[in-house]
Parts: structure tokens; C-alpha cells; sequence
């Protein structure tokens, strides 16, 4: 059984260096490194193999997990965005759990093509320590990326619960 650290206890920083370590171990995730930089980081970025990561026949050649945690003030949880982004294809597919888009709750998933969003939905919020919400969240982009349709050359993402 594991037991998790109180979330309290978590600063941006403590949390941001056990999400590196999390990625460090993950299949298919190579290269994870800070952003900006170990001394203050701000995003953890690490490079994936999609054929590893997701399966064999998943049509990327690179891809990357965007990966940032932070606690903003007046607020009882934590905000993240946890983002897959692809970049031969200009796509970003992202769980954002912030105050952005107050209409979707929460947290919602985004989906942008050529740097800008073209769909976004009501994700599921995940009342959770911040390592157990990333592993959800990465176990949910593979039912996720697969859901994406291509449409003369433009993503799009169907309505359906994450």
C-alpha cells in the first residue's frame, strides 16, 4: 500500500521534482528535464516515444508531456495543466484544471491545432493528490489522442465524458 503525502505540505517545487522522478520511470518518457531550470522550476518537459507511451500504431513520429502544477492563492486545490503536444503536427491536447474557462468548471480538456484551441470540453475534477491526478490524467490520454478526428486536415475532439 502507498500512502501519499498530504498535499500541504507540497510547494510548486517539492511537487514539480516527484512529478520528474514519476516521469523518469514511465515508459516510453525520455529526456524529462525542468523548465527553466532545477533551481526554479516553473514546468517539467520530457520527450516521448508514442510507439511506447500510447502503442506500435500510433501515427507520431515525437511527441512531448508539458507537465505544470501550481497553487494559487484563495483557492482549496491545486491547478495543473498536464499537455501532450505533438510537434510535427502543431497539436496540443491538454487537461487544464485552472480558472480559465469558468462555463466548463473546473477542469477541462483542450485540444489546440497550429497554436490555437479548436475544442474544449468539461473534463472530470479529480478531488486527488496531485501524483494520483497525473496518473489518471496519463492514463487518459491514450482513450483520449485515439477519440481525436481528422477532418480535412483539421482535429477535432468529440463531447464525451474525461
Amino acid at each position: 500500500m502507498i500512502f501519499l503525502a498530504g498535499r500541504d505540505r507540497y510547494t510548486q517545487r517539492t511537487l514539480l521534482r516527484d512529478v520528474h522522478d514519476r516521469l523518469t520511470n514511465q515508459p516510453g518518457c525520455e529526456e524529462v528535464r525542468y523548465r527553466p531550470s532545477r533551481r526554479r522550476p516553473r514546468y517539467v518537459i520530457a520527450g516521448v516515444d508514442p510507439t511506447t507511451f500510447l502503442s506500435d500504431s500510433y501515427d507520431a513520429a515525437t511527441a512531448r508531456l508539458e507537465i505544470r502544477f501550481w497553487y494559487p492563492a484563495g483557492v482549496d486545490h491545486e491547478y495543473y495543466r498536464i499537455n501532450w503536444v505533438e510537434p510535427d503536427r502543431n497539436l496540443m491536447l491538454g487537461f487544464h484544471q485552472d480558472a480559465d474557462h469558468p462555463d466548463l468548471g473546473p477542469c477541462h480538456i483542450q485540444l489546440n491545432h497550429e497554436d490555437t484551441p479548436v475544442d474544449r470540453h468539461k473534463a472530470t475534477f479529480l478531488d486527488a493528490h496531485p501524483l494520483a491526478v497525473l496518473d489518471d490524467r496519463l492514463q487518459q490520454f491514450p482513450p483520449a489522442l485515439d477519440a481525436i478526428h481528422w477532418k480535412n486536415g483539421a482535429p477535432s475532439l468529440p463531447t464525451w465524458p474525461v
